[in-house]
């Protein structure tokens, strides 16, 4: 029995965006990857159900009805169709919030996983990928946390390209990046994206390889973003003059940034520099996959 699940930070290693549809949503190519640093969900007993956010960022996430945690227990306890158990639900958050790294949908995600192995429910991997798609595009990555290609509104997996070790570290300027005023930018101001993916190898060998080949892919929400929060711009400017860095690239819609290095000393000498340089800023070094 689980009581506790980790909800780790979804990375964007490339994101290429089409034009809106006629269903008002946009067309998505992406890699995404998971990161080792994240939010924990923990469940304890309790005399009646109850919601408590915990963390340097606990307090973005307080209103209960509003919080994906909440969201997914009670859509899950609406499939099962039975009493609910009283239990608490205890959200650590670590990870900043509208800052790219779906970490709603992750959270979420830990907390359907959590709940079914906590409380024993009978309910099969489809049904609760099934459920966490209701949550929101990113659900269904996010509930298993595992790399994937995606595409559609980000719903549709395929498998990733092989991975090697990937060292990274993540930036966040300390500003929120709202999605849909991101979209809205784009589409204001005529950023004309194309969701086709790139074809990618079977494998990348290497960190170097990964980075080489990554350069020529996008994120096509990086300049809308940037345009409306200027603070990412200046990490990204940051971060491609460091000398360890082999690539720099914003997560979803920001704010955060990540640099891929070519191993975990290059990794823990850039964040340490970049903690020195800028303490205002969030930033983790992590393992990517």
């Amino acid at each position: 029995m689980a009581l506790s699940a980790f909800a780790p930070a979804k990375v964007n290693m490339f994101l290429h965006v089409g034009p809106v549809g006629a269903d008002g949503y946009h067309p998505l190519s992406s890699l995404m990857v998971f990161a080792d640093v994240g939010d924990t969900v923990s469940i304890q007993p309790s005399e009646s159900p109850a919601f408590e956010v915990t963390g340097p960022f606990g307090q973005a996430v307080e209103d209960s009805a509003a919080n994906l945690v909440v969201q997914a227990a009670r859509a899950l306890f609406e499939h099962v169709k039975g009493p609910q158990p009283p239990f608490r639900l205890i959200l650590d958050k670590q990870l900043p919030v509208a800052a790219g790294l779906g970490g709603g949908s992750s959270d979420a995600g830990a907390t359907l996983r959590l709940l079914r192995s906590a409380l024993e429910l009978p309910v099969q991997d489809e049904m609760l990928t099934a459920i966490a798609g209701r949550l929101g595009a990113d659900g269904p990555v996010c509930l298993w946390g595992r790399a994937a290609m995606t595409s559609g509104r980000g719903d549709r997996l395929a498998p990733p390209p092989g991975l090697p070790a990937l060292n990274a570290v993540l930036v966040n300027p300390g500003v929120p990046s709202s999605t849909a005023g991101v979209y809205r930018a784009f589409d204001q101001a005529g950023f004309i994206g194309d969701a086709t993916p790139p074809a990618l190898p079977p494998a990348f060998e290497s960190a170097e390889e990964a980075a080489a080949f990554l350069s020529y892919c996008r994120n096509d929400l990086e300049a809308p973003a940037v345009s409306l929060q200027p603070a990412i711009g200046e990490v990204l400017e940051t971060l491609r003059g460091e000398p360890e860095v082999l690539l720099a690239r914003m997560s979803g819609s920001g704010a955060t940034c990540f640099a891929l290095c070519a191993d975990d000393i290059e990794a823990e000498g850039l964040a340490e520099r970049l903690e020195q340089m800028r303490p205002d800023w969030w930033v983790r070094r992590c393992r990517l996959g």
